[in-house]
């Protein structure tokens, strides 16, 4: 328990043995009242093994579907077992567990609290294509989801109970899907979102993707994806869920 409330840290890994251990004992040092779940994305490596050395439980996808079905499987976890709050934490090690609290308190307030990586703490920066999809995508959530935001593509995030069982129910695994179009399925039923100032650190494994083409190609698949999150009709299911939740300040249930 942290204040009060049931808090699940979700980590989606996929060939992250190298990395887990590290994450895992700061997780647990830093925030001892919080569960934690590795979701093992389909690895051909150790990565389930030593999660569960490192004393977390372990959730195994038999393939790889990226981090969209991870999460899925995550936030259903997190809805079967009554968790209040469920966070994603990446397992490359860029998040910080020591900006959780602040995303706690912000929870307060909202139903999707994001860690963002451009609003004045810390000197993350990215360039040329890549920023350009990601100012695109800023502008058009911000008019979305009605408030500031930064970073929509930030995968250091907050939700509460009542978005647990949304996303449980529904979750993108498309490119993109588990950041923007989750974020845009959630504005658009009513839910509120808003964001925090964190640093990122450099990740501990892994590659990024650099190149100009690349870049590139990110922005084409960008700006697919928020065309796709706009036109596509949310089930009627997902707004009686929404409908159902407790309402925060400022919510306005739409039909839009």
């Amino acid at each position: 328990m942290i204040d009060g409330r049931r808090v699940l840290i979700i980590l989606p890994a996929w060939n992250e043995q190298d990395g887990l251990p590290s994450i895992l004992k700061e997780i647990q040092a830093n925030l001892p009242g919080a569960d934690t779940l590795v979701v093992d994305d389909g690895s051909t490596d150790r990565t389930a093994a030593v999660a569960t050395a490192s004393g977390s439980p372990v959730a195994q996808l038999p393939y790889n579907l990226g981090v969209g079905g991870a999460m899925r499987l995550g936030y259903r976890y997190a809805h079967l077992h009554g968790y209040d709050v469920a966070i994603q934490i990446d397992s490359d090690g860029q998040h910080d567990p020591s900006y959780v609290p602040v995303l706690l308190e912000k929870l307060k307030e909202a139903d999707l609290v994001i860690g963002a990586r451009f609003d004045g703490e810390g000197d993350y920066k990215v360039r040329g294509p890549r920023k350009w999809a990601m100012g695109l995508l800023s502008v058009v959530l911000s008019r979305i989801t009605r408030t500031r935001l930064t970073d929509t593509t930030s995968g250091f995030r907050a939700c509460n109970k009542s978005l647990i069982e949304f996303f449980a129910n529904w979750y993108p695994v498309e490119y993109l899907g588990d950041t923007v179009e989750s974020m845009v399925g959630a504005a658009r039923c009513g839910f509120v979102v808003r964001q925090v100032p964190v640093a990122m650190r450099e990740r501990t494994t892994g590659t990024p993707s650099a190149s100009p083409i690349k870049a590139m190609v990110y922005l084409a698949r960008a700006g697919l994806v928020l065309l796709l999150a706009m036109i596509r009709r949310m089930p009627p299911h997902l707004k009686a869920i929404a409908a159902s939740a407790p309402d925060h300040a400022g919510r306005q249930f739409a039909s839009r």
